[in-house]
């Protein structure tokens, strides 16, 4: 049994954890802007089905991240880049990207964002907290990603990728931009071939939870991120 939060309250240590499911913390809380920031500082998410489960919240183990270095750009994705017009904007459609996420693909994923949720993260990106990076081409997203923003640590909440290689694009964006918007560390949540091919690791929790202690203050403040449009790949601030 996992505890049940009611909202304002704790969560638990991340080590009560369970293994079966992967993750599993605690049920219940709110989807509140305290309360989601509060959680994502101690590397906790919430993941449910909102039409047939409480908000349930996660802390799985090990955890898959990145290092924006370590983000491989293969040859043919170079290649790709090379030879396609697209730009790239930063927070320019955050509640499109998050429709486009929620919608269901061919792998069953992208449901559980629910309206609830976009309503949650809408309002963290009116504060400051959550963030998206879209790639443009023709006028229309060809991919993006979203996620949380606190202190140096950036939590990839889900990429989606409507033209060929869009969300490739985005992550290769995101590499690029790291270091003007102080990101050191990428938290993918959980493993998956796609992550891993483009150079993801996976950290057992203490050692995730000691890079987000180095990395997020105790009260970690929102930011604002440039209203530039790149043509193409950014350059290396």
């Amino acid at each position: 049994m996992v505890p049940w939060l009611e909202p304002g309250s704790p969560f638990p240590d991340t080590r009560d954890a369970l293994t079966d499911p992967d993750g599993l913390l605690a049920a219940g809380a709110d989807l509140s802007s305290s309360t989601l920031i509060r959680a994502y500082s101690r590397g906790i998410f919430p993941w449910y089905d909102a039409d047939h489960q409480p908000i349930l919240w996660w802390s799985p183990a090990p955890r898959c991240i990145f290092f924006p270095d370590d983000i491989h750009i293969s040859r043919s994705l170079q290649r790709h880049l090379r030879n396609s017009e697209f730009s790239v904007t930063l927070d320019r459609a955050f509640e499109r990207v998050m429709w486009l996420c929620a919608q269901p693909r061919s792998d069953g994923h992208g449901t559980w964002i629910s309206d609830d949720m976009i309503e949650a993260y809408v309002g963290l990106h009116r504060q400051g907290y959550a963030h998206s990076l879209e790639i443009w081409q023709d006028g229309d997203i060809a991919g993006a990603i979203y996620g949380i923003k606190l202190g140096q640590v950036f939590f990839g909440e889900s990429m989606v990728s409507p033209r060929r290689n869009g969300s490739k694009m985005a992550l290769a964006a995101l590499k690029k931009l790291a270091p003007a918007l102080d990101i050191t560390l990428i938290d993918a949540q959980v493993e998956n071939p796609h992550l891993l091919s483009m150079g993801a690791r996976l950290l057992e929790r203490p050692q995730f939870e000691a890079l987000l202690s180095e990395r997020i203050t105790s009260t970690p403040g929102p930011e604002q991120w440039p209203a530039t449009e790149w043509a193409g790949l950014p350059a290396q601030p």
